[in-house]
């Protein structure tokens, strides 16, 4: 298994933005679809992201869609989530994972993701 570490969160008023990054240990990270997920308070756990193994597919949920970036450096192990234009709403713990299966696009479904991280808090302030 892929071990996810996330980091970036913090405090940030409504239209700012955070760039979160998870570093993944292992020399197989590359052969893995990525994906963003996101807990607020009160509310099960949801899909943001994810991005394919080469990084040549991406996925957004529609409520960050124009917002959000996802990429990755295979190089560095890492995968990022660029926020931009956040509201109060995205506001919630945010998860990093890894794809159960090699060389897959990522999909929107937690079931498909098999690594996860500890997660990250991002508060957007009003």
């Amino acid at each position: 298994q892929v071990q996810l570490v996330e980091s970036g969160g913090g405090l940030v008023q409504a239209g700012g933005s955070l760039r979160l990054s998870c570093a993944a240990s292992g020399s197989t990270f590359s052969k893995y679809a990525m994906g963003w997920f996101r807990q607020a308070p009160g509310k099960e756990r949801e899909f943001v992201s994810t991005i394919s193994w080469s990084g040549g597919s991406t996925r957004y949920a529609d409520s960050v869609k124009g917002r959000f970036t996802i990429s990755r450096d295979n190089a560095k192990n890492t995968v990022y989530l660029q926020m931009n234009s956040l509201k109060v709403e995205d506001t919630a713990v945010y998860y990093c994972a890894a794809a159960r299966s090699v060389y897959s696009s990522g999909t929107s479904s937690q079931h498909d993701f098999g690594s996860w991280g500890q997660g990250t808090q991002v508060t957007v302030s009003s």
